[in-house]
C-alpha cells in the first residue's frame, strides 16, 4: 500500500511539481518551499552574534533597543530578492513562514541571542491586507514562533493610515510619512515585556522606527528588532 501511495505522489509531482520559491527548480520530496541548495547558499548575516552589527549601528540614536538582527543580506538579483518578491507579490505566505522557521533554528543555536517575551509583526493597513490576503511580517512571525515557542501579538499594534509608497523616499521622508500611521489598542499587553518587532526587509528602518517610538512610551517595555533581510 505504501509503495502504491508513493507511486501516486511521485506521479502527481511529475505533472504538478512544487517549485523552490528562491530558484524556481522542482523540489525533492523531502524539501519544503525552499530547496536544499538555496538554503545552503543563503547569504547569512550572523547579526545575532554581533551586538554592534551594521543594522544595529544604523539604528543607534534613533530609539532604544535591546538588539537589532536580520537573517540574510538583501542584494538585487540574489536569491533573497526572489524570496521577498514571492512573499510580497506572488501570494506565497508559506515562504515567510519557512524563512521564519529557518531563522528560528539559527537563533536557537546562538549563545548571544536574547529571547523576547512576545513577537509583534509590523501591521499592514486593512486595505493592503485585503489586497494581498495576508501580512507577510505576520507569516514570518508565526514561523519564528513555531520554533522559538514565543507568542505572537497580531491585533494590538495596528496601522491607521494607508501611507503612500516608500520606495523612493529618503529615511527622514519615510519616517515623516509614517509618524502617525500606527496605534496601540491595549498598552497593558506590552507593559514590562521584552517585545520583538518583526518586519520582512530593513532598508532605511523608518517603519521600524515609527513603531518603536510609539511602543517605547509603554511602561517597562524593551524592544528588539528582527527582520528576515537587511538591505545594505
Amino acid at each position: 500500500m505504501k509503495e502504491i501511495l508513493s507511486y501516486f505522489i511521485d506521479l502527481i509531482a511529475l505533472f504538478f511539481p512544487e517549485l523552490c520559491t528562491a530558484c524556481g527548480r522542482s523540489l525533492y520530496r523531502n524539501e519544503r518551499i525552499i530547496c536544499t541548495n538555496c538554503i545552503y547558499y543563503l547569504p547569512h548575516t550572523n547579526f545575532h552574534d554581533d551586538p554592534e552589527n551594521k543594522m544595529a549601528r544604523q539604528l543607534w540614536g534613533r530609539f532604544p533597543f535591546v538588539q537589532a538582527i536580520a537573517f540574510l543580506y538583501f542584494r538585487k538579483g540574489n536569491r533573497i530578492q526572489n524570496l521577498m518578491h514571492q512573499l510580497k507579490y506572488k501570494k506565497s505566505p508559506e515562504t515567510g513562514s519557512r524563512l521564519g522557521e529557518l531563522y528560528a533554528y539559527e537563533l536557537k543555536r546562538s549563545m548571544t541571542y536574547k529571547p523576547a517575551d512576545l513577537i509583534i509583526p509590523v501591521p499592514l493597513h486593512p486595505v493592503k491586507f485585503k489586497k494581498r490576503g495576508y501580512n507577510q511580517s505576520e507569516c514570518i512571525a508565526k514561523g519564528l514562533s513555531s520554533i522559538l515557542t514565543i507568542p505572537v501579538s497580531t491585533t494590538n499594534l495596528v496601522r491607521l493610515e494607508n501611507t503612500e509608497t516608500q520606495t523612493k523616499k529618503s529615511r527622514y521622508a519615510r519616517y515623516e510619512n509614517l509618524i502617525n500611521a500606527f496605534y496601540i489598542r491595549d498598552e497593558s499587553e506590552f507593559i514590562n515585556k521584552h517585545v520583538m518587532l518583526i518586519d520582512d526587509v530593513m532598508t532605511t528602518g523608518a517603519t521600524l522606527e515609527a513603531c518603536s517610538i510609539l511602543l517605547q512610551k509603554i511602561e517597562g517595555i524593551e524592544i528588539s528588532i528582527c527582520t528576515i533581510a537587511y538591505a545594505e
